[in-house]
């Protein structure tokens, strides 16, 4: 054995020194050489560092480049950007909060209103204006991810059983604030619109920003709190559905006739629209546990080929409805909704998909929703009484409007109030709205900022109006307290 061993590291010293010598020696014939003129390497020495600055220099220089790089400068985005979400995020969860609330104020620490703000030259190192493009196309990929699994967390079967009572709490929690979103609209318009926005299209898209409910935040709510199970919970998951449906299917429509160019383009685009969703839900869906294979269904692990023909589907999809006119996640929340209803099938293809993406890809969203974000620009006391007038009426039109209509559903005060609470959780579902506003030209910097902090704060009020709700003393009712609050 110890023989055998120095004759292999003979062999290996011997292979070294043989190849080694022999590769030294062909450079040392090929320097002699005349050197090819006009190509890239001549003109690069061409404009190389001056012989008298010290080596150390150039390699500085070189490392200096190399970080200013496009890949170098997305890397360093990536760390700054991961780090503080998730640093923010497990401090929201310590002061009961959801992690949402934290990643949204990352996002928000990390733009113009802070960190520019603080260290204008480090923030225009880690975010230089020709970087936000690839910033913004992947911050989109992780929204429609998202997006896709959100639709797989419906539960049609669910909505179906509770449809009376769902449909009313929900519809009065999309209506109620709608109408609130477009009064607040005729006030606004002159003032915060966007130029060019029209005030259709602006009213349109302030109701909508008023009736939006985050459905996966609103889910994470209830299952810290131990509430998934209880009836409360059970009517809050269902509301929430029926209102993602609505609000969305609303949110398609406004950008529709947004961004269409005249009624007949509006009318055309809606009727792309609905074929699409009729192709979906009747071909789509019924085919697609064919096209993965049965036995595929029945694995508690997705093969490889199985995840390539869900993302084929997903990408195809989405690309359907952003050439239709209205948006690339609307067709990744559809392909969602029509995946085949095997709760082992979609648990897993869920996990997979949303780790990687609320890891990596929904922070940039974040992060760039953050950039777009300037709270300087309410810097007088009139913005700020505005911006407090903004969410006092999307609290009262979201929460008064589903509280009354559950109350008249049969429930009781302290629990329709809880339900209302839920239901003005807005969340990152509000900041995608927000940022399809900002894209299409309808909202201005001004009205978007207020906006973004509207959702915040109604999402972070939602754990404490929870626990106050819950308060016998709070409701003046007997009735126990549900379990979690």
């Amino acid at each position: 054995m110890r023989a055998n061993s120095i004759r292999t590291t003979f062999f290996y010293a011997l292979l070294l020194l043989v190849v080694g010598s022999a590769i030294l020696g062909v450079l040392r014939l090929g320097s002699s050489l005349p050197r090819v003129e006009g190509s890239p390497v001549a003109a690069h020495a061409s404009v190389a560092a001056p012989q008298d600055h010290e080596p150390t220099d150039g390699v500085l220089a070189g490392l200096k480049a190399n970080l200013a790089t496009p890949l170098s400068h997305l890397f360093i985005q990536l760390l700054v950007i991961v780090i503080a979400a998730r640093s923010m995020g497990r401090l929201a969860t310590r002061v009961g909060q959801p992690a949402v609330v934290g990643e949204m104020v990352a996002g928000l620490l990390l733009g113009p209103s802070l960190f520019g703000w603080l260290w204008p030259d480090a923030f225009g190192f880690v975010f230089p204006s020709a970087s936000l493009a690839t910033l913004r196309l992947l911050s989109q990929l992780g929204v429609c991810l998202f997006m896709f699994v959100v639709g797989m967390e419906l539960n049609v079967a669910h909505v179906r059983d509770k449809a009376h009572a769902a449909v009313v709490v929900s519809h009065a929690s999309i209506i109620v604030p709608y109408l609130l979103g477009v009064l607040l609209a005729y006030a606004l318009y002159s003032q915060l619109a966007a130029p060019g926005a029209t005030f259709t299209g602006f009213a349109l898209f302030m109701g909508i920003s008023m009736s939006i409910t985050a459905f996966p935040v609103l889910a994470r709510i209830l299952q810290d709190r131990g509430l998934s199970r209880t009836p409360l919970g059970s009517t809050a998951i269902t509301c929430a559905a029926v209102d993602d449906v609505t609000a969305w299917s609303l949110l398609a429509f406004v950008v529709a006739v947004a961004r269409a160019t005249s009624p007949w383009g509006a009318a055309l685009d809606l009727f792309l629209v609905v074929i699409f969703i009729v192709l979906m839900i009747a071909v789509v869906r019924r085919m697609l546990p064919r096209w993965l294979g049965y036995e595929a269904l029945a694995q508690e692990e997705p093969s490889r080929g199985t995840l390539a023909i869900i993302f084929c589907m997903v990408v195809a999809a989405a690309l359907t409805t952003e050439v239709i006119g209205i948006h690339a996640l609307f067709g990744a929340f559809l392909a969602g909704a029509v995946m085949p209803q095997v709760p082992v099938f979609r648990r897993m293809v869920s996990v997979r998909v949303e780790h990687f993406s609320a890891v990596l890809l929904l922070p940039l969203f974040f992060a760039f929703t953050g950039l777009r974000t300037e709270v300087g620009l309410l810097g007088d006391l009139q913005g700020w009484l505005l911006c407090l007038a903004i969410i006092g009426v999307a609290t009262l039109g979201k929460l008064g409007g589903s509280a009354v209509a559950a109350r008249v559903t049969g429930m009781d005060w302290r629990e329709s109030l809880q339900l209302g609470a839920l239901m003005n959780t807005r969340g990152l579902m509000e900041l995608i709205a927000l940022n399809i506003g900002y894209d299409i030209g309808i909202l201005s910097p001004r009205i978007f900022t207020m906006l973004v902090l509207m959702a915040l704060a109604t999402t972070a009020m939602t754990g404490p109006l929870l626990t106050l709700f819950g308060s016998r003393d709070a409701i003046g009712s007997e009735q126990p307290q549900p379990s979690g609050v």
